[in-house]
């Protein structure tokens, strides 16, 4: 008998509000369906995504709204660097500044290219 080894896809989503928590809350989780909607919607807001399925599966466990325990803090502080970096790359180009480091000379080096602004890039 051969069984079907579908992954089943599994979601979920952390909002920090340092004002507020001491850690990041689980805002949404899901299995299947649902787990498909949250990534829809984050891509749909341009919401940075993750992939890394055991966290994953471990945030799926926990209750909507409950802060995420002291032994998972390494891991999505991980999360969180990520997160900070891809909104500061958004915001170069955004703004039509892309910076690249390089090490020339055995410096480091920061290449900022300025480009005109379009509207896909420009404030309306």
């Amino acid at each position: 008998m051969n069984k079907d080894k579908r992954k089943t896809t599994i979601a979920a989503a952390l909002k920090y509000d340092g004002k507020r928590d001491s850690a990041p809350r689980v805002t949404a989780r899901g299995r299947g369906a649902i787990a498909e909607k949250i990534i829809e919607l984050a891509k749909k807001h341009k919401v940075p995504i993750k992939e890394d399925p055991a966290l994953a599966q471990i945030l799926s466990r926990l209750d909507i709204d409950e802060q995420i325990p002291p032994e998972l803090y390494k891991a999505i502080a991980e999360i969180l660097a990520f997160v900070y970096s891809v909104n500061e790359r958004y915001r170069e180009q955004g703004s039509g500044i892309r910076s690249q480091e390089s090490e020339v000379g055995g410096q480091r080096v920061r290449r900022l290219d300025i480009r005109k602004p379009t509207t896909s890039n420009r404030e309306l």
